[in-house]
């Protein structure tokens, strides 16, 4: 919408891409082929955020960037099925459709991957985000990947800024986490996990302090404590909070100073049904005793961090989690709630994505989100004081 007022509506800006994921039936043996399924995927960070967010009630306006080639049609086609706009997807003939080839090991983790990715770079131009400056002006939320260049980012971000629009930069991977040093100071939430977030405090350090933790080695307490140092260098680069995920040991969830920052919610969009009834679900309980008796008050201006657990699932893949949980995150923020209830709501969003085939269920069940959600609203706790481990 380049002109005018825009709606309310959150802006997503990363990739739309085709993944071809390859899931071996058996361990594989190096230099040859093994027996195994492949599959054709929708996926792309910020088009698995922005699908989440919609199956789950809100209305998210994409920016990106997709060919006429055949993964560009079906990028196209289903986002056309959800009657979305497509204003911001930017669309040519000399494009070539982003596409990432994953091999999956066994347990559906990503063993290895190939990502021609240099369309997202080359045609999403700030000239071309800069287009839709009315949406981002009037946005609850703006979602950045990391697949946009330097100077995209960079005009992206300025301009959610310039009408404070909270900004969420999503890293993608450990190489391109690193492009979180030229736009900290405009991020307000970051979601990586424990091998972005050494990548992207060693970027914001201009040397490589931080070295690559094996986590499974670890208590939780006692990866904390190791994790502490780089979380409190992206926090003191200007970002306000750390969702660092950390599979199936949950999230940690870190920020520094008023904990007011966390009832950050914005209830800007119009509301659904869906989202309606899934903020009523959360409202309408009591809060934790540890987030109303005022614990989480004890440590004003410090540093802390509280553990939400992840849940038990029947992992089918593993691709899809990641997104789902800042789609959801982002959806709850959107319709009013507050952090903490918004984390709880993303991480249920995961458990879902895990059991199912595609990176976003094909939908998401109302009742079992809320019940997920509250479950791990109601089991997250703060964590003794960081600076005692």
């Amino acid at each position: 919408m380049a002109e005018g007022k825009a709606e309310a509506e959150p802006v997503i800006i990363g990739g739309m891409v085709l993944d071809i994921q390859a899931t071996s039936s058996i361990p594989p043996h190096p230099r040859s082929t093994c027996p195994g399924k492949v599959y054709y995927v929708l996926g792309g960070v910020a088009r698995n955020i922005a699908e989440c967010m919609w199956k789950l009630g809100a209305k998210p306006f994409m920016i990106s960037a997709v060919g006429f080639d055949v993964a560009g049609k079906l990028l196209l086609e289903h986002w056309e099925s959800t009657k979305l706009s497509t204003e911001g997807i930017r669309k040519h003939q000399d494009i070539k459709t982003a596409t990432v080839c994953h091999i999956l090991d066994v347990g559906g983790e990503v063993a290895a991957g190939v990502a021609s990715l240099d369309s997202i770079e080359r045609y999403l131009t700030p000239q071309w985000i800069q287009q839709f400056r009315p949406n981002i002006h009037s946005a609850p939320v703006l979602m950045v990947d990391a697949n946009l260049s330097l100077p995209a980012l960079e005009a992206a971000c300025q301009m959610a800024v310039d009408s404070n629009v909270p900004v969420w930069f999503e890293p993608v991977s450990i190489a391109k986490s690193k492009r979180i040093a030229t736009i900290a100071k405009y991020v307000t939430f970051t979601s990586p996990n424990e091998d972005e977030l050494i990548a992207m405090a060693n970027a914001l350090s201009s040397e490589d302090v931080f070295h690559p933790i094996e986590k499974k080695m670890y208590s939780r307490d006692a990866l904390l404590h190791l994790l502490k140092p780089p979380i409190l260098v992206l926090l003191e680069k200007g970002i306000k909070i750390v969702v660092l995920t950390l599979g199936s040991d949950g999230v940690f969830l870190c920020f520094k100073g008023e904990p007011n920052i966390l009832r950050i919610g914005q209830g800007k969009i119009k509301s659904s049904a869906f989202s309606r009834k899934l903020f009523e679900s959360m409202t309408s309980s009591s809060p934790p005793d540890w987030y109303s008796s005022g614990t989480i008050h004890d440590g004003i201006s410090n540093f802390l961090v509280v553990h939400f657990p992840a849940l038990p699932a029947s992992v089918v893949r593993l691709t899809g989690a990641g997104d789902c949980l800042v789609g959801g995150t982002l959806a709850s923020i959107c319709i009013g709630l507050d952090l903490m209830q918004s984390i709880a709501v993303g991480i249920a969003a995961a458990k879902a994505a895990v059991e199912a085939e595609s990176n976003v269920p094909s939908q998401f069940n109302l009742d079992s989100i809320a019940g997920d959600a509250r479950t791990v609203y109601h089991t997250a706790r703060v964590l003794s004081s960081p600076s005692k481990l």
